[in-house]
């Protein structure tokens, strides 16, 4: 489970860096990037080879993660199959929910993230007709964003869904250090969670500048 979600870390700060290149390298920029992504590595691999094998090592990772938490859940029911009598403390009790739920809502937002910018490619902006999201026929992933975070609530929705991810990058970055055993110490302690909240709050605010930016005018 602590392999498997520092990946997921790695994978979201590179995410991070690919969405920021809206703001300096506009739409044209933005869909070069997205189109470098699928012709990474050829000819030795054919279209989309790369990005099709990093989809699948993603997939692998997210059944792998969920298989790791329930048997952590079941290993733990079955040590305990009956509650202490005293009740866990406040922090303990929320982050635990944050943890489990916050997991649960992460896995059901990628799946609608999927299909709104990768499998479906819909748009929820009903004042940009589709051919607007286009360029000399072709589909534009950075137009599609633009439309897409011009729409207040979507803004929401994925403002909700980073602060989820946040508390669990927080709490679960640091579980992954702890539990490699790189907190032997308490310099080592202090590190470790420095650097969690550090991961937390940089992905957070990184993914929120851009639709921030898109929905008040200032990225058009």
């Amino acid at each position: 489970m602590a392999i498997s979600g520092l990946y997921f870390v790695f994978f979201v700060l590179f995410h991070m860096y690919g969405n920021l290149k809206i703001l300096y390298a506009g739409v044209t920029g933005y869909d070069e990037y997205a189109h470098h992504l699928r012709t990474m590595f050829e000819p030795i691999l054919p279209y989309q080879g790369f990005l099709w094998i990093f989809r699948m090592s993603l997939i692998l990772a997210i059944i792998v993660h969920v298989w790791s938490a329930s048997q952590l859940w079941r290993r733990a029911k079955q040590a305990r199959p009956v509650q202490y009598a005293a009740t866990p403390t406040v922090k303990k009790g929320v982050s635990t929910l944050a943890m489990r739920w916050g997991g649960v809502a992460l896995l059901l937002f990628i799946v609608f993230h999927l299909l709104q910018f990768t499998v479906v490619k819909f748009n929820v902006n009903t004042a940009v007709p589709q051919s607007d999201l286009m360029i000399n026929g072709v589909e534009s992933p950075g137009k599609l964003l633009i439309a897409s975070f011009q729409v207040w609530w979507l803004f929401v929705v994925y403002a909700i869904a980073l602060l989820a991810l946040g508390v669990h990058l927080n709490h679960g970055t640091w579980s992954a250090i702890q539990t490699l055993g790189w907190t032997n110490t308490a310099k080592s302690r202090a590190i470790a969670k420095t650097c969690a909240m550090a991961i937390a709050v940089v992905v957070v605010v990184g993914f929120l500048i851009p639709p921030f930016l898109i929905l008040v005018g200032v990225i058009k």
